[in-house]
């Protein structure tokens, strides 16, 4: 399993899960092509070999002698990481869950994503790769004054492709720990990503994507 770094200590935490919420921000829905607001959270998971921890870059991985994919897209997101295990938790307690945050990204296949979606098949292969879910060190929460009233961006190779805030979360971050920890349970190291605003563009070989969150973090990556 993977390790989770603390900002400046030498405390590592591991990984179990990854949970990722999709269709969290309505801008990012209509460029998709969809107008209708979910009524709960959506829900996939990743592998835990997608995490990484400041990696320098990452890779549309080959199979039999040829990339899968030629359509590597970004999606910055603020990413919860929980302190103790916990089910049914309620929205008024999920704060008490919550060790700190990390600036992630979602690094997407979006051809692969778009032919599943096509087929009614798993997005797995568009999401899960190794390395798709790179992310910062975790800030503690205590350091974070207002979580859901922060700045969030990304460039590419200093053009700003994504800027948002968390404010336009449609699900905030207490009710999507409410809502997972009644559906799945929570672990100690558990990381939810919790979804991408506007902006999701296609990358190149080359291409350096820095993400951005107020009071949280950078990331940067190269693309490879």
């Amino acid at each position: 399993m993977s390790e989770l770094k603390i900002i400046d200590s030498d405390l590592t935490l591991r990984c179990e899960n990854i949970f990722c919420i999709g269709k969290n921000y309505a801008d990012h829905i209509s460029e998709m092509g969809d107008n209708v607001l979910p009524e709960e959270p959506v829900v996939f998971l990743k592998p835990s070999s997608s995490l990484a921890v400041n990696p320098e870059t990452v890779t549309i991985p080959s199979f039999a002698g040829r990339k899968i994919s030629d359509d590597l897209q970004n999606e910055v997101e603020l990413v919860v990481v929980i302190a103790n295990d916990c089910n049914n938790v309620s929205v008024s307690d999920a704060d008490d869950f919550i060790l700190g945050y990390a600036v992630g990204i979602d690094f997407t296949l979006r051809d692969l994503q778009s032919q599943a979606k096509r087929q009614g098949l798993p997005w797995t292969l568009s999401k899960g790769f190794r390395s798709s879910a790179p992310v910062s060190e975790i800030v503690l929460k205590e350091n974070i004054s207002d979580v859901n009233n922060l700045n969030i961006s990304l460039s590419v190779n200093g053009e700003i492709r994504q800027s948002a805030n968390t404010s336009q979360m449609i699900f905030k971050i207490d009710y999507i720990i409410h809502y997972l920890s009644y559906i799945f349970g929570l672990k100690k190291g558990d990381v939810i990503f919790t979804g991408t605003p506007s902006g999701v563009s296609r990358l190149s070989a080359g291409d350096v994507v820095k993400a951005e969150i107020e009071s949280v973090g950078i990331l940067e990556v190269k693309v490879e």
